[in-house]
């Protein structure tokens, strides 16, 4: 299976698709200057405490306070208190713990205000960013996560996944860990340990201490609200937790973010350096690989099944819910039961890669074709916890189906859903239902030219069309666009884009800027000139 990386950047950060065997697996949108994302921390204050929840509500900036239970704070609460301070006060200064006594653990059933009161200010880490109308949760059981280990501070274990199966790798790992790790720091073995040598083991340790000593730095002077310690950005996230041998492609259309993902993989995975690659052909990346025609035929209400079926999927605030249709399918095989279990076993695959793809958490339940065989209830049931279990690195459970073929499944939710729309308004009307006739569009296009080349004397303008347009300017001996280079003695480069609707149309200056011309080719208002 070959696993692809296609970064595109866009005005505000960029979008990333991971593709396996060409079909789209996983999609990322990173915003720059994204704040309250997973794993970063800040020094927050307290601003409530509700002993009835038996939590703290936290302010470390969000326009919502930020929610702590008591068993979030980790039983080292009181070593990471009495650390802070220390560092504050700077009478520790680095980021080492082995001079540091730690103190004894907190109460398992104790309350939360026995730890915590109001105006208190201490470091916590984004477990779960905002989602609909909750702020963050919060966790004290700090950890930073690397390529092979996560180094948890405040504690001496060493554990080591259980995808680990071998019992001799087990004891390898945890007696290499033990012999080089620092004293007063806990470490986490992770799958992709499996294998290593202990100089990329002990690399990877090293860059952890490193972000950790970088952090304590910060904490001497930081005020409250202040970002500690940032997660790395989204590509390199999703590159430290998914990189292994069978990753053959990287591609990326911009220079800087280009050099960003070389210099972190030379430090992850030096000899998968060359497999980077700046893309710089004429067409959008995503439409080169076909990643945008993906994402609009995989987000939208109801996915087609390649074998005749197809899915509708709805959500609400409480859960998630799928329901699996045979559409032309039931013409196609011999009985019933066949048809179902034909149906329900794609469907089970699909579904595992739109959780993924979705990032959809909490709740699922999908309503899969009734079938009366229990063994074939029983195969859709191992179906889904293989498809799940292969490649989804969120927690889940999947339950077997019940006797109204309904399966229930639990999704660890920690970031807000990938919700995309993918039915587009009507260019030209704005969903009113009423549009001027469409082979007026070379005209409206005409008319803004004289006023961008003649009244506004542009140069290097550039017009991206709907392909059918595109061909209407470009065929010919003597093309349209030829005309309009004698008309206007300048040349017009035209972007065939199949993104856009047949009526709309966009100005683009040489440096790629969009022109503001109205909205979806109308003139503009007077409010939309001036912004």
């Amino acid at each position: 299976m070959s696993n692809e990386l296609i970064i595109s950047a866009t005005q505000n950060g960029c979008r990333i698709a991971l593709l396996k065997d060409k079909n789209l697996a996983e999609f990322h949108h990173e915003e720059e200057g994204g704040k309250f994302l997973v794993g970063d921390i800040y020094l927050g204050t307290v601003k409530k405490v509700v002993q009835g929840l038996n939590a703290a509500f936290i302010d470390i900036g969000y326009e919502k306070d930020a929610f702590l239970h008591y068993l979030d704070l980790g039983a080292q609460f009181n070593s990471l208190q009495k650390y802070t301070k220390l560092v504050r006060a700077k009478k520790i200064t680095g980021g080492r713990l082995d001079k540091l006594q730690l103190e004894k653990d907190i109460d398992k059933h104790g309350k939360v205000s026995q730890q915590l009161s109001k105006g208190q200010v201490i470091p916590v880490q984004v477990v779960k960013e905002p989602i609909s109308t909750k702020g963050p949760r919060l966790s004290c059981e700090l950890s930073i996560p690397g390529r092979y280990l996560v180094l948890v501070p405040f504690s001496n274990t060493v554990s080591v996944s259980k995808k680990i199966t071998s019992s001799e790798e087990r004891k390898r790992l945890l007696r290499l860990i033990q012999s080089i790790k620092p004293e007063n720091f806990g470490v986490i073995i992770r799958t992709v340990a499996e294998g290593k040598e202990v100089a990329e083991l002990d690399k990877d340790l090293r860059n952890l201490t490193k972000t950790w000593d970088e952090g304590t730095k910060r904490l001497v002077t930081a005020n409250p609200r202040d970002k500690v310690i940032g997660e790395i950005s989204k590509t390199s996230s999703i590159l430290r937790d998914v990189l292994n041998e069978s990753f053959d492609n990287i591609q990326v259309d911009d220079k800087k973010i280009y050099e960003e993902t070389r210099a972190y993989i030379r430090t992850i995975a030096p000899d998968k350096e060359k497999i980077v690659k700046l893309y710089t052909g004429k067409a959008k990346i995503f439409e080169h690989f076909n990643v945008e025609k993906q994402i609009k035929s995989a987000f939208g209400q109801t996915v087609s099944l390649k074998g005749g079926g197809y899915l509708i999927i709805e959500h609400t605030e409480a859960l998630h819910v799928v329901d699996v249709n045979s559409g032309n399918k039931s013409n196609r095989e011999e009985n019933q039961e066949t048809t179902a279990l034909s149906v329900n076993l794609e469907a089970a695959k699909e579904v595992a890669r739109q959780l993924r793809l979705r990032d959809m958490g909490g709740i699922i339940v999908v309503d899969f074709i009734d079938m009366r065989s229990a063994e074939n209830k029983r195969l859709i049931h191992k179906t889904m916890k293989d498809e799940m279990a292969g490649a989804d690195r969120a927690k889940h459970t999947v339950l077997p189906l019940s006797k109204f073929g309904l399966m229930q499944i639990t999704r660890e939710r920690v970031r807000p859903q990938m919700d995309i729309t993918t039915k587009e308004v009507c260019p030209t009307c704005n969903g009113t239902g009423s549009i001027t006739a469409s082979i007026l569009i070379t005209d409206e296009i005409e008319q803004h030219l004289d006023h961008l080349l003649i009244k506004q004397n542009e140069t290097g303008l550039a017009l991206a069309l709907h392909p059918f347009v595109y061909a209407y300017y470009t065929t010919g001996i003597i093309s349209k666009r030829v005309k309009l280079f004698f008309k206007y003695k300048k040349w017009i480069t035209l972007v065939r884009d199949s993104s856009m609707a047949i009526t709309e149309f966009k100005f683009l200056t040489k440096d790629g800027d969009e022109i503001d011309t109205g909205v979806h080719g109308q003139p503009a208002t007077p409010a939309q000139t001036e912004e």
